[in-house]
């Protein structure tokens, strides 16, 4: 893809197109702040571009019937989503539904060379698959802060030897095609606003509780990220003061991270099995060697006393920090998402029991506090969603 939309309207028209699917011109005209003459010839500079080609007559409105408009079916655009323990990449039409999708286990402690390795070969498997011959761009994201102008991790606390790396550029050094990165749950927000549960929301969080806890901030229908890019990591919001409090790897105390995400239920867990709390637990350690969120969520669902206690107060421990967010942004949808949803309507029910206790009822009436409608895809439909974001948009 090297054509870009040459004006607003013409990135206007190409989001809808990516959004709604094929359309006619009549009813993009409906859609539009265009005269009927201006919006011809708009289109007509974008079918001399390729982005976008004719698609057959439309339903008649009475009249000389319209001809449909569709994006360029060829383009194709490449979704990775870098988690702490796995990764995610996917083939998209420029529609954003996902053409082809692998997913395989990776620790980002291995540092960006090695990761790059993999994610690579996982692209190079999906071109063989036939879904695409070429990328026309691809999205990234990652689990730390992200300077986003320039596509730089900063300090990432679970990603030792990531800082300051230039993934943007040596992505797309190999790809051969534009790239954008962003934080992984941002990546999840727009995700589940494209596709999820989100589709008809303007303001909303999107929490992802995975090895660590982050938050996606959208106002307005657009991704909030802050001054240099750190909006939301609520994983660092301090929940126990003092020199008490548990370390935690970004290097302070007290930290939501340290208390509840996929790493610190695991350690939980094994605590637990060790300290004779949970049979079922100890078993399963024993079998294993290490626990997981997995574990204890198939050892809660068994009725497991022990691990369904570490499910609500992580989830209170959740809860009272959402709360909090809820009363100062008052989103109109809470999702919640990541690896340790697998835990399920029991985090779920604690975390809502929290935030509808605490907030104030102005914030709480109609708030619905949901688990994400899309799972694994979220990330990889949202890393989608950037790329288009940044190609349909004027040069």
């Amino acid at each position: 893809m090297t054509a870009r939309p040459a004006n607003a309207h013409q990135a206007r028209l190409l989001r809808l197109l990516r959004d709604g699917g094929p359309n006619s011109r009549a009813q993009l005209g409906d859609l539009v702040d265009l005269s009927r003459s201006k919006l011809a010839v708009e289109i007509d500079r974008l079918l001399e571009t390729g982005l976008v080609v004719a698609d057959g007559l439309a339903a008649s409105r009475g009249g000389r019937r319209s001809h449909n408009i569709r994006l360029a079916p060829g383009l194709r655009f490449l979704g990775i989503d870098i988690g702490a323990t796995s990764v995610d990449v996917a083939v998209t039409n420029a529609e954003l539904e996902v053409l082809g999708h692998l997913n395989q286990p990776m620790d980002v402690r291995e540092g960006p060379v090695a990761v790059f390795e993999q994610v690579l070969s996982m692209a190079a498997k999906l071109r063989a698959t036939g879904v695409a011959e070429g990328f026309d761009g691809a999205g990234i994201g990652v689990p730390g802060p992200v300077r986003f102008p320039e596509g730089v991790p900063v300090a990432p606390p679970i990603m030792p030897g990531w800082d300051g790396f230039p993934v943007r550029e040596a992505l797309s050094q190999e790809l051969g095609c534009p790239v954008m990165v962003d934080n992984d749950v941002n990546l999840m927000a727009l995700g589940e606003q494209h596709a999820g549960v989100a589709r008809s929301v303007q303001d909303f969080l999107c929490v992802k509780i995975g090895t660590g806890v982050g938050c996606g901030i959208v106002a307005g229908g657009e991704v909030y990220r802050g001054a240099t890019g750190s909006a939301g990591d609520i994983g660092h919001i301090q929940v126990e003061h003092g020199s008490q409090g548990r370390q935690c790897a970004c290097g302070n105390r007290g930290c939501l991270e340290a208390y509840f995400g996929g790493a610190a239920l695991a350690r939980d867990a094994e605590e637990a099995a060790r300290d004779g709390r949970s049979p079922e637990l100890a078993s399963r350690l024993e079998a294993a060697g290490r626990l997981t969120a997995a574990d204890v969520a198939a050892a809660a669902s068994a009725g497991d006393t022990a691990s369904l206690d570490l499910i609500r107060v992580g989830g209170n421990r959740i809860g009272q920090v959402i709360a909090g967010l809820v009363s100062f942004f008052n989103p109109g949808l809470v999702v919640i998402g990541g690896g340790v949803t697998g835990l399920g309507h029991t985090l779920l029910a604690s975390i809502r029991t929290q935030v509808y206790r605490q907030s104030l009822p102005l914030a709480t009436g109609n708030l619905p506090i949901v688990l994400g409608e899309l799972g694994p895809v979220a990330g990889v439909i949202g890393a989608a969603r950037l790329i288009s974001d940044h190609l349909f948009s004027p040069a």
